[in-house]
């Protein structure tokens, strides 16, 4: 039997048997007695990483890697840096193998809690590197744009490749779009 009551905090109460589950719609976060309220953003952030740490690790133990595991929220995401000796076969050329473990660490996610995630994985400190080398590109390719007056289209990218230009654009004062279809979706530099 299934029974849904909301109340005037917006906390839904579905209850199936003997299993009772809360679910928050718009409940304040005060830990107020109506309700269980929903844990705050970082703290769902940080259960992110600790499920995705977990699922990495026993990824780890089954390919007989070793590697160290640091998780952190980094602004509205989870993040976590797998460190260690050579571990550049879970990166592959041109991080392909990386993107899709991040893919698969966030299906392990999204199982767990049920919620979409954004979490961003790194290995060896590759992303970090791609992320200065293609903050200088944008920084390069501003300073055309700024001066010739021409939009400017940049080779093919990765969806985080893609962001790191259109945030360093957007932090210089110009405009982006990332046009075309996958995989040759590219970013393009506006002028003012």
């Amino acid at each position: 039997m299934t029974d849904q009551v909301s109340d005037a905090d917006g906390v839904e109460t579905v209850e199936t048997g003997e299993i009772s589950e809360t679910s928050e719609t718009d409940a304040p976060t005060d830990g107020g007695a109506e309700g269980k309220a929903r844990p705050s953003k970082v703290a769902r952030l940080e259960n992110e990483g600790d499920i995705a740490a977990d699922y990495l690790e026993e990824l780890l133990d089954i390919a007989d890697l070793d590697g160290d595991l640091d998780m952190d929220v980094e602004g509205e995401r989870a993040s976590v840096q797998i460190g260690g000796a050579d571990l550049s076969i879970l990166v592959g050329r041109n991080g392909e193998v990386l993107e899709a473990l991040q893919e698969l660490t966030r299906l392990a996610v999204y199982r767990e809690t049920g919620e979409r995630s954004r979490l961003m994985l790194d290995v060896g400190g590759h992303r970090a590197e791609q992320r200065t080398r293609l903050v200088a590109l944008a920084e390069k390719s501003i300073a055309e744009v700024k001066e010739s007056g021409d939009r400017m289209s940049l080779d093919p990218m990765s969806a985080f490749e893609r962001k790191v230009v259109h945030d360093a654009v957007a932090a210089a004062g110009l405009t982006s779009e990332s046009e075309g279809a996958e995989p040759n979706r590219h970013v393009v530099i506006l002028p003012a």
